[in-house]
């Protein structure tokens, strides 16, 4: 069995935040690269409605498109990088710019028509409330 070398802190990014000499370890990408991204979102319920928490920091509300169809509701935008300054020299870029999109599955029991979002601290709430269902009495059923 050929022997590896263990490295208990590979991976730990804390030692490149830490360290000048590691700006020059990681290759540098050009700046117009792009990577897809999806912001990150929390589901939860309540009595009367569905709730999604999308984190969207500086995104603007303008840039952000929420649609409901065929059973999926989808919440699509674009975050833009800022402005470069010319006299600014980056060492490493972190955060992730462009188009973005995530895709829910809705149940039978919501009132699409009643959906409605709010942007506040960058998170997006989607407010997703229930249809009123009426409780049905059992029925008895007469055995012949």
């Amino acid at each position: 069995m050929p022997l590896t070398h263990w490295d208990p802190f590979e991976g730990v990014d804390i030692f490149n935040r830490l360290l000048p000499t590691g700006f020059g370890r990681w290759p540098r990408l050009p700046a117009d690269t792009r990577f897809e991204w999806a912001p990150s979102a929390d589901i939860s319920e309540t009595d009367k409605e569905f709730l999604i928490r999308a984190e969207l920091p500086a995104v603007k509300k303008e840039d952000v498109q929420v649609t409901v169809h065929d059973g999926l509701i989808t919440i699509k935008g674009e975050r833009r990088q800022e402005q470069e300054d010319k006299s600014e020299k980056y060492h490493r870029v972190e955060r992730y710019y462009g188009s973005f999109s995530r895709s829910f599955g809705l149940p039978d029991s919501i009132n699409a028509d009643a959906i409605r979002c709010e942007s506040k601290d960058g998170v997006l709430i989607v407010h997703v409330p229930k249809r009123e269902v009426a409780q049905k009495q059992p029925k008895q059923i007469r055995v012949e």
